[in-house]
Order: structure tokens, then C-alpha cells, then sequence
């Protein structure tokens, strides 16, 4: 195994083998290049050389069982918080990238309170309410403490620049690392990464507000290493990851094509985060097939006319979003602190209206790993304790 790939491995499984949880950057990062919106990172044992694209794809055919998408509730309360749960976060891990959404009071501690990690490039901002910035400052201000020196991006709604940088600069001055803030509108690229895109999605709050999906690009088919070596007389060897890669190969006179011994594109996985809203066609459209949408739930059906008034959702109301959507899977966040101790009344509702895979009233420290959808893996849920 070379450096590169300990390294990576060491990475995904740092929740495990790290307890100085401030540490920064965590142990085994390495170095990646991959376009405009990739920052380069290098851990303390890293090479630093640049991780192209055919030395990733080869590392991933050696080590399917690595790729991850996780997603951990950081927060899961309405606009106040409660004994058991925090202001709205939420932080998707996916091959050692670490995407926040939204940032509220406390945040950083409930990163460490459930090990995800310090190591954030890009913060998605869905709207500028108290309850899903205020945890903004105190994170960006440790980072400084920790003499962070990689830039930071934070993604807000457009016109909400000049809020965005009163958090930046609230404690008396801008941090020593660069931050870049950009504003979106729904229907925007916001993050174009080798692998995956992460688009602004049209939602209905009482102010400024996008959702957010990671939308990952098709995956090459399956390798047919029984083919190639039984069929074809290929020995195992440069020539499986260079068929792999759509690249042809000369073997004993003739020249082996990749679909001969590639299957067909295979999916990848989406997710779908809304923020506060009202149910919206722009959700249903942004969430079609998803495999986890994160949906507003701040209240039952007994008090859809507050939900209304909020411009927020009811448990059945992002159910039937859900399942106009055809997603796979749904999490309802944002829970009203009236339901404290009754969050069963929510799950009760969800459990009657959806009608896809699985439906769960997310709590602080909620953690889902998300398989891919030909993957014969389960979907999993862990809750902090267990």
C-alpha cells in the first residue's frame, strides 16, 4: 500500500483513531487538486503531490469498501434550542470531504461532542435566521486560534453579503486565513468538484433562503476482472485499471476495448438538504430519486396553520413532498421545542404519509451512512450513545 493510500485510509477512519478532536488538519489528509473550487490539502505525513484523477480511481477500484457518504445531524431544533437539541447544523462527510450546512449556536461543539472533525473547506449558508448562523463567528475564530492557514468558502443566499460579513468581522477583525464568501441563487453550480456538484435549490422561507443538493456524476460500470482473466487471458495488472478508466490495451495481437469488460455507468448518490421552507415544487424537482432528502419538520398536522404562518413544514407536508419526489429515503429537522418530549407525535405522522424506504425524525448526533443505489449495503443509523 503507498503513503498516498494509508494516508486516505487513515483519513475516512480518523472518528476512530483521533482524540484530540482539535486537532488541525486531521490525521492523514493528502493532497488533492481536482479544479477552481478544490483547495489543495496536505496532512504532516502527506507526499505533496497533487492526487490526480486516475490515481484516485485506481485507489477506489483497490478499496470500494471506503467510500462513504455520512451524514451527521450537528443540530436539530427549531429556532429555540432545547436540553437535547441544538440549533440547525448538519456536516456530510463523503471520501474525506466535509461539507457544513448551516452553522448554529454551538456548532463547533457538537462537532467535537461527535467526532466528525474540524476539517471544513465550504460552509452552505441556507438562509440568515439567528438560529442557523450564530455558530458562525465562534467556529471561524477557532479555527484562527488553531492557525489554520487553508481559505475557507462560505456560500449564502444572494443579498446576504454584507450579514455574512458582520459574522466574519463581528469579533473586531477578519481571521488570518482567507475566507471567500459567494452569493447563490437557486439553480446554481455552487461547488463543481471532480466527483460531484452541490447546487443552490429554490425554497420557500420568509426571507432570503436556497436548499442545497450534492448531486454525485455517474460511476463507471463494474469491472469484469472473471472476463478479463478467464475470457480474455488478461492477468491482473496495470491493464484492469487502465480498462477500467475507458482506455483501450493491446493483448496478444488484438485490442481489448473497456466495454468488453466494463459494465454500464452506474449511478450516483444524491442528497438533498432544504433549510427552512414551505413544501415547493423546486424541492420536489431538486430531490427527484434522492437517496436522503432533509426536509424542513417543525410541526404536526394539528398546527399546520402555525407552520403556515412560519413559512415552515408539517411532518406529513415534507412527506408528501417526499414522495412526489420519489426520494428513497427522508429525515425531518428543525423540531419545535413544544414537541420536546413528544417527538413521537412527529414520528407517528412521517410513518403514516411516507411511503419511500425510510422515514426518521432526525436528533442532535443522528448519523446516516447513505449506500450507493445499486449497492447491496444497508442504509444505516446510528445514534449518539449507541
Amino acid at each position: 500500500m503507498t503513503l498516498l493510500e494509508e494516508n486516505f485510509l487513515r483519513e475516512i477512519r480518523r472518528n476512530s483513531e483521533v482524540t484530540d478532536y482539535m486537532r488541525y488538519p486531521p490525521i492523514g489528509t493528502f493532497s488533492v487538486d481536482c479544479g477552481p473550487e478544490r483547495v489543495r490539502r496536505s496532512g504532516p505525513e502527506s507526499t505533496g503531490q497533487n492526487c490526480h484523477a486516475s490515481s484516485r480511481h485506481e485507489f477506489i477500484a483497490r478499496f470500494p469498501n471506503e467510500q462513504t457518504m455520512r451524514v451527521t445531524f450537528l443540530g436539530t431544533s427549531g429556532a429555540i434550542p432545547s436540553t437535547t437539541r441544538n440549533p440547525s447544523a448538519l456536516l456530510v462527510e463523503r471520501e474525506g470531504d466535509r461539507l457544513l450546512f448551516d452553522c448554529g449556536e454551538g456548532t463547533q461543539r457538537q462537532m467535537m461532542r461527535f467526532r466528525t472533525g474540524f476539517d471544513v473547506e465550504h460552509v452552505f449558508l441556507s438562509h440568515l435566521h439567528g438560529d442557523h448562523v450564530l455558530g458562525l463567528t465562534g467556529l471561524l475564530q477557532t479555527w484562527d486560534f488553531h492557525e489554520r492557514e487553508r481559505p475557507v468558502a462560505i456560500h449564502s443566499p444572494a443579498g446576504t453579503r454584507g450579514q455574512v460579513e458582520q459574522l466574519v468581522s463581528v469579533s473586531g477583525g477578519r481571521p488570518t486565513y482567507p475566507v471567500r464568501i459567494t452569493q447563490v441563487t437557486a439553480g446554481d453550480v455552487v461547488l463543481n468538484h471532480e466527483e460531484y456538484e452541490v447546487r443552490a435549490v429554490a425554497v420557500d422561507h420568509r426571507t432570503r433562503a436556497v436548499g442545497y443538493a450534492l448531486v454525485e456524476d455517474e460511476r463507471r460500470g463494474r469491472f469484469d476482472r472473471e472476463k478479463a482473466e478467464q475470457e480474455l487471458g488478461i492477468p491482473p495488472g496495470p491493464k484492469y485499471s487502465k480498462l477500467h478508466g475507458g482506455t483501450p490495451v493491446e493483448h496478444d495481437g488484438r485490442t481489448i476495448q473497456p466495454e468488453e469488460v466494463v459494465g454500464p455507468a452506474r449511478p450516483g448518490r444524491r442528497f438533498v438538504y432544504t433549510g427552512d421552507t414551505r413544501p415547493t415544487e423546486g424541492v420536489i424537482e431538486a430531490a427527484e430519486d434522492a437517496d436522503l432528502l432533509v426536509h424542513d419538520g417543525t410541526f404536526i398536522e394539528e398546527h399546520s396553520e402555525r407552520a403556515r404562518q412560519t413559512a415552515h413544514s408539517t411532518a406529513r407536508e415534507a412527506a408528501t413532498v417526499a414522495n412526489e419526489a420519489g426520494a428513497k429515503r427522508l429525515a425531518i429537522t428543525h423540531i419545535s421545542t413544544r414537541y420536546s418530549g413528544s417527538a413521537w407525535r412527529l414520528e407517528s405522522e412521517l410513518q403514516e404519509s411516507f411511503t419511500g424506504e425510510r422515514g426518521l425524525v432526525a436528533e442532535d448526533g443522528t448519523q446516516l451512512k447513505i449506500p450507493y443505489p445499486e449497492s447491496d449495503r444497508e442504509f444505516e443509523r446510528t445514534d449518539h450513545g449507541e
